[in-house]
């Protein structure tokens, strides 16, 4: 089935992806594509969007997009950036805001039977993000909408279906974005809403069973959301020909190796786990510095998995768990390569020599969309509400060298507090959470002795997609009893902190 598509420009906005997400949101396929790397092919989209940019249009970096196939010619929506730049450079000016414009503002005024703005009222909260200003229309431009700073927040071009806003309708705090896109796309556009997680698992089972035939298959699992769908979709697609195996390295949580296995086999699926513990540990005895971890404990995981594909005969294929954020996230919006793939934390770095044909089925789709497509085909909610826990595992929130002691301290810490946050009803609340055990050691009293023991810290964060990230202000009552359970029950702790840093400027992870 052919689908409607809308194309994204980017011009190196933070909110690009949201776009892309908001548009999914109403069951209809999006992409994005650099400004400067627009598809030869345009007759597939139905729509244009520009992105906003962290650049002005009046500067000498002013990024040039070549709309001479697209404006006019399509459905076009231009924001912020965008619409300062069809402005600026079609007649109208763009100038120096008095006062950065930024945060949340209300519509004081909307054209009245405007379609754009169809089911939406005056007063409605947008979100702005700009330093400049549009002073005047372009050639052809009609006032939509205003706010009580913003003269020109919203206009269109006589003669084209061409639109442009000055705030950002994809972020949440921008009320009626959702239906302002619905508005533009489906009333005025008119793209068919037919991007669905019923749709997606459909079509991409026969493409799988297009490209693969009767191959054979192998996926590295992690325990994840993503690796688990691709598995369950290769499943469906290709059943016993897909070979899955499970790596423990040492590094997953408390109990994690055996319980996950259970539920994958319990799923269906041709599932081996390979306890790979000690090889793990022996290769990061006494290393400290993290980038160093992380190649150590690349390396052996390469070094099992090929060991082990290497037993099952004729395979073909590598399958992984890429999703798009992944195939986007090196895409520069100023000239870098076009959709360039990071490698995906468990199976980047493969060896040429085992020259497997790769097979990606969920590379066209975001992890909320990941979790929906679960949905669809099955999988327990409990799984695919899983928090992200990072490819290395334990081995980059144990901080300095890693021993099997501190593993074993620091999965019972985690055990303690993941397990009290399911228990609170805070689990659900919380996007990612984990413990991290620090190189620190201080003085404590136990009974009438003085200890001399480990530091743990406690994380816990908002997010919808790990490029930003807040603190989460978990209950005192639930953090007393965390840590007393902690310092009660965890030989070797004395002492236990909370992380309330933001990303950015800190990461989510310590290292």
């Amino acid at each position: 089935m052919q689908h409607d598509k809308v194309l994204i420009l980017d011009f190196g906005s933070q909110y690009t992806q949201l776009i892309a997400r908001r548009v999914r949101e109403l069951n209809i396929y999006s992409e994005i594509h650099p400004f400067n790397k627009i598809p030869k092919s345009l007759e597939e989209y139905k729509a244009v969007i520009l992105s906003g940019s962290p650049n002005s249009v009046r500067g000498e970096d002013a990024l040039h997009p070549d709309l001479s196939e697209i404006r006019g010619k399509k459905p076009m929506l231009a924001v912020c950036y965008g619409a300062q730049y069809l402005a600026h450079f079609s007649g109208g000016e763009v100038a120096p805001s008095n006062t950065r414009e930024y945060g949340r503002a209300h519509l004081s005024f909307i054209q009245k039977g405007e379609p754009f703005f169809a089911s939406i009222s005056e007063g409605t909260q947008v979100w702005m993000s700009h330093s400049d200003t549009i002073k005047a229309l372009p050639t052809g431009g009609v006032l939509l909408a205003s706010t009580n700073d913003v003269d020109n927040a919203a206009y269109k071009i006589q003669g084209e279906i061409t639109y442009a806003i000055q705030f950002h309708p994809e972020v949440y705090h921008s009320t009626d974005g959702k239906q302002l896109l619905e508005n533009f796309l489906v009333n005025i556009a008119g793209i068919h809403q037919d991007w669905t997680p019923d749709s997606f698992v459909e079509e991409t089972v026969e493409a799988i069973q297009a490209k693969v035939g009767g191959d054979k298959v192998v996926l590295g699992l992690s325990g994840g959301v993503d690796s688990t769908v691709a598995a369950v979709l290769l499943n469906k697609a290709i059943g016993k020909n897909l070979y899955c195996i499970f790596v423990n390295n040492g590094l997953l949580r408390k109990n994690e190796f055996e319980s996950v296995l259970n539920q994958y086999e319990g799923m269906g699926l041709n599932v081996k786990g390979v306890d790979a513990s000690n090889r793990f540990l022996d290769a990061l005895a006494g290393i400290e510095e993290p980038e160093k971890k992380r190649k150590a404990i690349g390396n052996a995981f390469i070094e099992v998995f090929d060991d082990e594909a290497h037993k099952l005969e004729d395979v073909k294929w590598l399958a992984q768990g890429t999703i798009y954020p992944d195939v986007i996230e090196s895409v520069s919006a100023t000239g870098g390569p076009s959709a360039t793939i990071k490698s995906h934390h468990n199976v980047g770095g493969l060896p040429d020599f085992m020259k497997l044909k790769i097979v990606e089925p969920l590379r066209a789709i975001f992890k909320d969309e990941v979790r929906r497509v679960g949905a669809t085909l099955g999988i327990d909610p409990e799984l695919l509400g899983r928090h992200p826990f990072p490819g290395p595992g334990l081995g980059i929130r144990i901080l300095g060298d890693i021993t099997a002691e501190k593993v074993r301290m620091l999965q019972e810490v985690d055990h303690i507090f993941i397990k009290g946050l399911k228990e609170w009803g805070l689990y659900d609340k919380v996007w990612q959470a984990g413990a991290m055990l620090l190189p620190v050691n201080s003085v404590g009293v136990m009974g009438d002795e003085r200890t001399y023991e480990k530091c743990v810290a406690l994380r816990a964060v908002e997010s919808t997609d790990g490029m930003t990230a807040d603190w989460v202000n978990l209950p005192y009552e639930f953090l007393q009893k965390t840590s007393n359970d902690i310092i009660n029950k965890v030989k070797g702790v004395n002492r236990v902190v909370y992380d309330i840093s933001s990303k950015p400027p800190a990461t989510i992870e310590w290292e």
